[in-house]
């Protein structure tokens, strides 16, 4: 088995708890679903958003979706000039016998 990096990303519309944690499980159970990810395989995820969501950890959600032995990490991104606002991405490192070709990186909300 291999570790694989799966990338998503989605947007919040308001700074505030409950968006910032919708948005994160939203995406996480996209990830998932596209995947047929099993959670026992899950290596680690890093959650990042862009310095205008902070008003919740992202991990927060995962935690509540049950990844309690998961390792979780939440990053502020680069604040780049012209950059997509209210950003949220997720970078799940999963254990898979899955090659390159079959993984799904999930963008949702109008994120790229």
């Amino acid at each position: 088995m291999l570790v694989r990096g799966i990338r998503g990303a989605t947007t919040v519309e308001n700074n505030t708890r409950e968006e910032i944690l919708g948005a994160a499980r939203e995406l996480l159970d996209e990830i998932v679903r596209q995947n047929a990810i099993d959670p026992d395989l899950v290596a680690s995820i890093q959650f990042s958003t862009t310095p205008d969501l902070s008003a919740e950890f992202p991990a927060v959600a995962a935690r509540e979706a049950g990844y309690t032995q998961v390792a979780l990490e939440c990053l502020m991104e680069m604040n780049v000039p012209g950059s997509l606002a209210k950003c949220l991405r997720i970078l799940m490192h999963v254990n898979t016998d899955r090659p390159l070709a079959e993984i799904k990186h999930v963008y949702l909300r109008g994120a790229r």
